[in-house]
């Protein structure tokens, strides 16, 4: 068990990291405003596995592999880009709707609410690396199992981050009505959203692997 000291030293980390806005945090909002809060919740348990499945990855040395392998780790970076420039295209296209338009956007059935936020979290190879690099400078390996002390430090990412961004999608969710009855504003919030997409994309797909 992990001290109470290098606890609240991580989960506060934690806590800063999940309030700097990224691919996650965009698909939430932008989600929840377009189908209501439910689907923003579902869409966060795709997020929370994406987590799950990073942190299990990092406890037991799988995560390495993606940065001792630049073909791997290039691969998975690769395809987030793609992916974040494949929904500002969705937000920018003619014809296309805003992300924030909820009663104009077709709904997605529970399981793609899902599966889409299992992949926005998953096609980041960022959360790999502060798994990676982050996790190794709390844990004391003469302290007890490694193991142990991998999955209790995940564990609390997981659930500070998911605290936060359910806030996020109920606060999002309730400006909804106002931004129906607000066309321009809306049409100001889709190219927004589009360049907010896109630049994330570009700085993804440009980043030098470290």
């Amino acid at each position: 068990m992990p001290d109470m000291t290098s606890l609240f030293a991580f989960a506060a980390i934690a806590l800063g990291m999940v309030l700097t806005p990224g691919p996650n945090m965009v698909y939430l909002i932008s989600r929840s405003i377009c189908q209501g809060r439910t689907a923003g919740l579902i869409s966060l348990g795709g997020v929370a596995l994406g987590f799950i499945f990073y942190m299990l990855c990092a406890a037991f040395g799988i995560t390495a592999l993606l940065l001792a392998v630049p073909f791997a780790y290039d691969a998975v970076r690769i395809a987030g880009s793609l992916y974040l420039l494949w929904l500002a295209w969705q937000a920018i296209r003619p014809g296309g709707r805003s992300a924030f338009q909820v009663k104009d956007l077709p709904e997605d059935s529970p399981r793609k609410l899902f599966l889409m936020g299992f992949l926005t979290n998953l096609l980041n190879p960022k959360i790999a690396v502060m798994y990676l690099s982050l996790l190794p400078q709390f844990i004391d390996p003469a302290s007890s199992s490694v193991l142990g002390q991998a999955v209790i430090f995940g564990t609390v990412q997981i659930v500070i981050s998911l605290i936060v961004n359910a806030l996020i999608v109920v606060s999002a969710a309730s400006i909804a009505l106002l931004l129906a009855r607000r066309p321009t504003v809306a049409l100001v919030q889709r190219w927004l959203m589009g360049t907010v997409l896109a630049g994330l994309a570009v700085r993804m797909a440009t980043e030098v692997r470290r």
